[in-house]
């Protein structure tokens, strides 16, 4: 299906890897040229050498930390033209409140949370200039399910989930659209290292993390959320926004 997104212009954060670099392949097939950010500019190179391999568009990389507000401010700056912003940085850590202290909560929520937020904000005022624009968020299934053994994910998933709520609810007004996907369990580089955690913390070795990947439901693949992410940034979808959008092998739903 032709989307109808050639020519257009994506920011992805989070882009060099994993849901982030499977939303900038699907995106660049769709004939988007794309802006990169994430905090390695070693892997933002490569990623940028295999998309215009494959396919005739720009690729422009912005390596820098969305941990700080003035860096996404300034990267808003340098991708002022943008008719797309992906927003997927930021890993917030397991554990119950004991185990995840007020620095790591904080230092997790300025990238996940208060990155999303400050790259709206700055983002959303150049789109409302020009009067279009989507905004699609990248969140978690652990916000519509919280858990105790990821309090700081949860909480930060579902406090994301309400901003796209609230944000997006009233954004056709200004001619943008704010959405957001909560994908489940992906097969990406995180999840090998949390179930090599799990496996270490069991039996001592980390080599038996397969023994830790769930089966019902199985985890899907990168390009399952970017497909998704790619419909919803598409006038396909523009009746769609201020929702949040479950794409998790049914998780949330049992």
């Amino acid at each position: 299906m032709d989307l109808g997104l050639k020519g257009r212009t994506a920011l992805i954060t989070g882009g060099s890897k994993g849901i982030g670099r499977a939303c900038a392949e699907v995106l660049a097939a769709e004939g988007c040229h794309l802006h990169l950010a994430a905090r390695g500019e070693a892997e933002l190179l490569r990623a940028r050498e295999a998309i215009v391999a494959r396919h005739p568009v720009t690729v422009t990389v912005h390596p820098t930390d969305l941990n700080r507000g003035d860096n996404a401010r300034a990267l808003a700056e340098r991708c002022a033209e943008i008719d797309i912003l992906v927003n997927n940085a930021g890993a917030i850590p397991r554990g119950d409140l004991a185990a995840v202290d007020e620095a790591r909560w904080r230092e997790a929520w300025d990238l996940k949370v208060f990155g999303y937020i400050n790259l709206c904000r700055a983002v959303y005022a150049r789109m409302r200039g020009r009067g279009k624009g989507v905004i699609v968020n990248v969140i978690g299934a652990a916000g519509a399910r919280p858990q105790a053994d990821y309090i700081a994910g949860g909480a930060g998933n579902a406090a994301l989930m309400a901003f796209t709520r609230a944000l997006g609810g009233r954004s056709l007004r200004d001619g943008i659209r704010v959405v957001a996907v909560n994908p489940g369990l992906i097969k990406t580089e995180r999840l090998e290292n949390l179930l090599r955690s799990l496996a270490q913390n069991k039996f001592n070795d980390p080599g038996r993390w397969t023994e830790f990947i769930p089966k019902d439901p199985p985890p899907g693949e990168p390009e399952d959320i970017a497909h998704f992410v790619a419909f919803l940034a598409s006038d396909r979808a523009r009746f769609a926004t201020g929702a949040t959008f479950n794409v998790d092998g049914g998780y949330s739903a049992i």
